[in-house]
């Protein structure tokens, strides 16, 4: 029975609704784990200067609440969640960064890239990738017609 309802479920999501769906549960819990015990805020000056990380932790679970309701909109219509899912990520890159650049955080970069490839552009990968690619079929060769 659970097997059914999974088939159901990835059969009405498609390949990217299931990404979304998935990123946009993991970008929320993110977010919800910086309200509940937020950690050290070193790398992140840039963002602490403007407001406490328990603000910030606002911007991943919107983003990721938005993400995971765009797993359910129509392809084509869904581009708004990968837009979310982006939005996080790249705000923290640039934390980073601008981290490694003050001298405040020479780690940061490395942490930076990480956000940059395995986040970001991840994101903008799947954000390509067609609900479905069938490969296409040759046509069998005319047989009896004279050249």
């Amino acid at each position: 029975m659970p097997c059914r309802a999974a088939r159901r479920v990835y059969k009405a999501l498609g390949r990217r609704g299931c990404f979304l769906a998935i990123l946009g549960t993991g970008k929320t819990c993110w977010g919800v784990s910086f309200l509940i015990a937020p950690p050290g805020d070193r790398g992140l000056k840039l963002l602490t200067q403007l407001c406490d990380l328990r603000h910030w932790s606002w911007l991943w679970i919107v983003c990721g609440l938005i993400t995971f309701g765009s797993a359910f909109v129509r392809v084509g219509r869904d581009w708004f969640g990968f837009a979310a899912a982006i939005l996080p990520p790249t705000v923290w890159a640039l934390a980073y960064t601008h981290a490694v650049i003050t001298g405040e955080y020479s780690r940061g970069g490395f942490v930076a890239l990480w956000y940059l490839t395995s986040h970001v552009g991840v994101i903008l990968w799947a954000a390509t990738v067609p609900e479905y690619s069938v490969p296409r079929v040759p046509r069998p060769a005319r047989r009896g017609k004279a050249a």
